[in-house]
């Protein structure tokens, strides 16, 4: 491995968790998966920065039954207070039961970000201490009113690109070249697949919405990223 993968290995960090649509892998022995969980936390502790991807998704209980996931879900906040990291939260069309479970666990909790956020501007106000995820045009305008120092973004590669048909795409001013991925050529995307280097354009949309200065917004969300996830490592 040359010096610069090395380097490039080097800043990459991963988070530890059961996503919602998965948990009826916890059916067989939830002891067993919780503990399998804990043992990947505790020997990679240097590299895991958060407890996730987990939370709720109600659009999706073709893949696991609301009841399921409510139980799972729960169970992996014992992981919050074992190994005091932050959440790394999904959510999707269920975002007043996030809230009651997160409240009734809150004195465990160690902060975090919510991703895949749909809910209104009342289920944002009491989880905006985890954070949101931009999606839709209700979200472009809940995202206009979160408080600065509390806002985290993310790209969601390979999905989630932001396509022209979004209502923020109009204020999206960095475009890549893309290919299919028959012809692709080094320097260009793969078309209709997400890369971490649109994360670009998320934060243009942001700035746009909220009318603030590109640049300070990006340095603010780098310092919030930082407080989250890397409060006790050296970047």
């Amino acid at each position: 491995m040359n010096k610069s993968m090395r380097k490039f290995i080097a800043r990459l960090f991963s988070t530890v968790g059961c996503h919602p649509t998965r948990c009826n892998d916890f059916t067989e022995d939830s002891s067993q998966y919780l503990n399998n969980l804990s043992e990947l936390i505790r020997n990679n502790r240097n590299k895991v920065v958060a407890i996730g991807e987990c939370g709720l998704d109600y659009d999706r209980t073709n893949f696991c039954e609301k009841d399921i996931q409510l139980k799972y879900f729960e169970h992996q906040l014992q992981l919050c207070n074992e190994h005091k990291l932050p959440l790394f939260l999904h959510c999707r069309a269920a975002a007043d039961d996030l809230v009651v479970i997160l409240n009734r666990n809150r004195d465990s909790l160690h902060g975090g970000v919510v991703h895949s956020f749909d809910g209104n501007q009342d289920a944002l106000n009491k989880i905006l201490d985890l954070g949101f995820s931009l999606r839709t045009e209700e979200n472009l305008e809940v995202a206009s009113k979160i408080p600065t120092e509390r806002l985290l973004i993310e790209t969601d590669c390979p999905w989630c690109e932001v396509k022209p048909t979004h209502p923020g795409y109009k204020h999206v001013l960095t475009k890549f070249p893309s290919v299919k991925k028959e012809k692709f050529t080094p320097g260009s995307q793969v078309k209709g697949r997400n890369e971490p280097v649109n994360i670009v354009q998320v934060l243009e949309v942001l700035a746009a919405i909220r009318n603030e200065d590109i640049d300070q917004l990006s340095e603010a969300i780098y310092e919030n990223t930082n407080k989250l996830f890397f409060c006790n490592m050296s970047l």
